[in-house]
């Protein structure tokens, strides 16, 4: 018995069948096949690698320089443009879908940045932008409108009294300032903050005392804002915790 296959041509089947010996019956020839079989043979699929965390530092030259000088940076702050760093790194977007930000932070600060946001970035924590403040005229209200995350912006400290901020030495980041306002007297000056005075409603970007925002800075050893008794920075991470 002869056995007989036949491939279709993207058809994603195979035919197999027999075919038995011809017969020559009163001088003519005949044969006869048994029943066919078809198995469907499954198109192959390959899945897409999963996004990796990436971060990239350099210094303050050149392009970034002239962003910079005369905006969140000029002669008096507490820190020379060469102890600032341009860090360029991953996160998840509101989105769903990864995105590069970038961040200017102290030389002594990378380290823990980035292993701040690495851990962030392997557990899909959302985050709405990430500028420098620059694009917003380094005006700190514009950007926290913006719900912008930054870190360097060489500015004194909220509550005034001529002390510079942490922000101002490139030791302290902003994250997702409308879902992490600062609260002063139980209010905000942002009205999208609003409905975030409530911290008992977890939603997506919020710092929780228990939730992933705040580990991952606790565990490169940065203080929160949000253990403050008055005022609450809810969105302010930094070296010292001020």
């Amino acid at each position: 018995m002869s056995v007989g296959i036949v491939a279709c041509a993207g058809s994603g089947s195979v035919t197999t069948g027999s075919r038995r010996p011809a017969v020559r019956r009163n001088g003519v020839s005949t044969s006869t096949s048994t029943a066919t079989s078809t198995t469907t043979v499954a198109p192959t699929t390959t899945t897409a690698p999963a996004p990796q965390f990436a971060s990239a530092v350099a210094p303050i030259t050149g392009t970034v320089a002239s962003r910079v000088s005369g905006s969140s940076w000029r002669a008096g702050c507490p820190v020379p443009l060469t102890s600032l760093r341009y860090l360029t790194l991953s996160y998840w977007g509101f989105d769903g879908a990864p995105h590069t930000g970038e961040l200017i932070v102290n030389a002594d600060a990378v380290e823990a940045v980035t292993g701040a946001f690495t851990r962030l970035f392997a557990a899909h924590f959302p985050i709405r932008r990430m500028q420098l403040v620059d694009d917003f005229g380094a005006d700190d209200f514009r950007s926290i409108e913006a719900d912008n995350t930054s870190a360097f912006n060489c500015r004194e400290r909220s509550t005034g009294g001529g002390v510079w901020s942490q922000h101002a030495y490139g030791r302290a980041i902003d994250v997702n300032p409308i879902e992490n306002p600062y609260v002063d007297g139980g209010t905000t000056s942002h009205p999208a903050s609003r409905s975030y005075l409530n911290r008992t409603d977890v939603r997506p970007g919020m710092a929780t005392t228990a939730g992933e925002l705040v580990a991952s800075f606790a565990a490169v050893g940065w203080g929160w804002g949000g253990r403050w008794s008055s005022p609450v920075d809810l969105q302010h991470f930094s070296a010292t915790g001020r």
